[in-house]
């Protein structure tokens, strides 16, 4: 018997819960470390800071469909990581022995880098639920004396559809509650050019989100370094393509939803061989860890260098499908090693997003993730928006079922072409 433990209960988390309980032996014993018994549907933290969604609506409890599945799972979290030991301590003061551990964490949020930044501060952030249900308020406080917006991400950070989605969704709540014409907004973003993404681009991601900026009225700020907040100004230096400071920019706002850059869990950070600097996992192409091969990371905690050199320092998204060839790679290669063989699987890094702006949207294919590519596609149109919501109601359904993947999805990504793992020679 084999005891395979997942630290974190996120998308990938979850999904390596299940893909995982497939692969393992009867005999073997899955453990699902979360902090909290609930999961949240993470892109539909937008909707909720805008009171679109509820709280109840995009959460799944966790207990009974891991029991239901055979999968042991605890609501204490991860305090520390122990490679060396082979050992998770978790903050009940216990310990979980472990043959195989799956780091699927997320991020730590750095709201502290940055003087002002994240909502016990002064502004507002969609990186979790309750801080999405803290903006909702906010925003309903907004509306009552309207004024400047502020929506971006700051240097660093590795996540920007987000940033992008949230303000056209204002855009079209407040054209909705007939305020726009009262609120300048200022799109502020480390990036190099519009649409960069954290990847270079996908398809004509420039041109298709400089064009909807331009049709709402949002105007926008690219290589930015945000230098300190404070309660209704954001001070941001503009640098130059050679990393001088280009113009200081002194931003009034009434309301400002500015992304963190991310770093390892205090459960890893600093862990000699397992992470990186800045906290992220170390892994092959097979998801596992160089130095302690018994370890695989998944998601958002995994590290990945950027895709170029860029003024200002601008990380790499992990996103949904990327995240689930990762879970399907770690889950095909722990079985084989539970049945004596080595790893073969890789993960394809594949990308397919929907960004929603409300009333229509921008989707893009990225084969693989990172360029260059063999697909690198994008469109935008009102059935993004649609599509969103069913996406979300499908993948919340087959989460509370105990699904990874159904029938119908792998028909239906066979038929577009789009993989989860490498074809690998065996």
């Amino acid at each position: 018997m084999a005891t395979i433990a997942i630290v974190g209960a996120g998308l990938g988390g979850v999904l390596a819960a299940y893909e995982i309980k497939a692969e393992a032996r009867a005999s073997d014993r899955v453990v699902l470390i979360s902090k909290g018994d609930t999961y949240h549907f993470v892109p539909s933290n937008p909707w909720v800071a805008v009171h679109w969604r509820k709280r109840d609506a995009i959460e799944v409890k966790l207990p009974s469909v891991m029991k239901r599945k055979g999968i042991e799972f605890t609501a204490a979290g991860a305090k520390r990581v122990h490679p060396g030991d082979n050992r998770v301590e978790l903050n009940d003061g216990t310990s979980l022995a472990y043959d195989y551990l799956v780091i699927a964490t997320g991020p730590d949020l750095a709201f502290d880098e940055i003087e002002g930044l994240g909502p016990e501060r002064f502004t507002q952030s969609i990186c979790h639920v309750d801080h999405a249900e803290r903006a909702a308020t906010a925003f309903d406080v907004f509306c009552e004396a309207p004024g400047p917006i502020i929506v971006g991400a700051v240097q660093g950070a590795s996540c920007y559809g987000p940033a992008y989605e949230f303000a056209m969704i204002l855009d079209t709540e407040l054209r909705r509650r007939k305020l726009r014409d009262q609120v300048p907004m200022t799109f502020v973003t480390a990036e190099p050019y519009v649409g960069h993404l954290g990847l270079d681009g996908v398809g004509d991601t420039k041109g298709l989100l400089e064009s909807e900026m331009r049709e709402r009225h949002i105007k926008w700020i690219t290589n930015a370094r945000v230098a300190t907040i404070a309660a209704d100004k954001m001070i941001v230096e503009e640098l130059t393509e050679e990393g001088a400071v280009k113009a200081t920019h002194e931003l009034p706002f009434k309301y400002a939803m500015m992304l963190p850059a991310f770093r390892g869990v205090p459960a890893i950070i600093g862990v000699e061989g397992l992470v990186n600097p800045r906290g992220f996992v170390l892994v092959d192409k097979h998801q596992r860890n160089p130095t302690f091969p018994n370890i695989f990371g998944i998601g958002v905690t995994v590290a990945i260098p950027p895709t170029g050199k860029t003024p200002v320092p601008v990380g790499v998204p992990k996103t949904g499908f990327m995240i689930e060839s990762m879970v399907t790679a770690t889950a095909r290669n722990i079985g084989a090693l539970l049945r004596g063989k080595p790893p073969e699987e890789q993960a394809t890094w594949n990308a397919v997003c929907l960004a929603d702006f409300g009333d229509e949207g921008v989707a893009f294919i990225a084969q693989p993730q990172i360029p260059p590519r063999n697909v690198n596609w994008s469109a935008h149109g009102k059935w993004v928006h649609l599509a969103k919501e069913q996406f979300e109601k499908y993948f919340l359904g087959k989460l509370r079922r105990g699904q990874s993947e159904t029938f119908y999805e792998a028909l239906a990504l066979k038929v577009l072409g789009i993989a989860k793992l490498k074809e690998t020679k065996r």
